[in-house]
């Protein structure tokens, strides 16, 4: 929603102390470029997180809450920051790994100032940051398979990226169309798909899942406060862009822990704990979607 990617774009704006880079539409051609790729193995279960900026911390909770219950997918599918926390989730990192990243995580230190252009943030370090935690480990070769969704920007076509670099296929997932730099890979500029497919449900279908629970960080537009009106043509957009994947989805999660978003870390506590509440919750549901035939 435009005030949450407000929020988080200016407030990483503060943090142009992090660097620079010098080359901010590097066209990544080489073997590693992200792609997509048939999978490997037939899936059933997928897991699909939406984006959402500052509020896309409660996959972390969720995912907490899950692993409490002993479920596991087959596949997972982020977009934006759900592709953050779906390559940290596949590649093998516990809950519990997850959620200390989560809350030592400097984010202000996540944008770089584009030299040349515009003058954009890149999101560069995004890229270093996933690919340290993962020890370069490739999407392809990840335990749980990962798909890392981002639009195209020549025609808006949602992408999925399950093979290749996962440092770049999250940079491209995450760039802010309008305040990041995109990500161009083999000729064609990415960019977050949080304008065109914000929850990807569908595309998980596309890619053979069956059963799906779906996570929508997104407001509840419909408990706005006063004040924020001027927010509210945007709401609405996002609830237009959602509402299609949430339907398509088995289970939607949309946990409710107020409108107004930051950075800090008391916020990213309460983002996790409304994650994890939701999702012990549909227990229940959960439970059985997991073991259905």
């Amino acid at each position: 929603m435009l005030n949450r990617r407000a929020v988080l774009s200016a407030s990483i704006g503060v943090g142009l102390l992090a660097g620079c880079t010098l080359s901010p539409d590097q066209d990544h051609t080489g073997v590693d470029a992200p792609h997509a790729a048939p999978l490997a193995r037939p899936v059933r279960t997928a897991w699909v997180f939406s984006s959402g900026g500052p509020r896309g911390f409660v996959h972390v909770g969720v995912i907490k809450a899950l692993s409490e219950m002993g479920l596991a997918p087959d596949l997972l599918v982020g977009a934006s920051v759900g592709a953050v926390v779906a390559v940290m989730y596949g590649c093998g990192k516990s809950a519990r790994d997850i959620e200390r990243m989560a809350l030592d995580l400097k984010p202000l230190s996540l944008g770089r100032i584009a030299i040349g252009g515009n003058m954009r943030l890149s999101g560069s370090a995004i890229s270093d940051l996933v690919r340290s935690e993962v020890d370069g480990l490739l999407l392809e070769r990840m335990r749980t398979p990962v798909v890392c969704v981002a639009a195209r920007m020549s025609d808006g076509r949602v992408m999925g990226f399950n093979a290749g670099d996962a440092g770049i296929a999250v940079q491209a997932s995450c760039a802010i169309e309008g305040q990041f730099t995109p990500v161009r890979i083999r000729g064609e500029q990415y960019v977050d798909a949080d304008l065109y497919q914000p929850l990807p449900v569908r595309l998980a279908r596309q890619l053979g899942a069956s059963r799906i629970l779906a996570v929508d960080a997104s407001a509840h537009e419909e408990r706005a406060p006063a004040g924020t009106e001027r927010y509210r043509p945007g709401d609405l957009r996002k609830r237009a862009l959602t509402e299609p994947d949430a339907r398509a989805a088995d289970v939607t999660l949309h946990p409710e822990f107020g409108y107004y978003v930051n950075l800090s870390r008391e916020y990213r506590e309460l983002a996790i704990a409304a994650g994890y509440r939701s999702t012990m919750a549909a227990a229940k549901q959960l439970t059985a979607l997991h073991a259905a035939a």
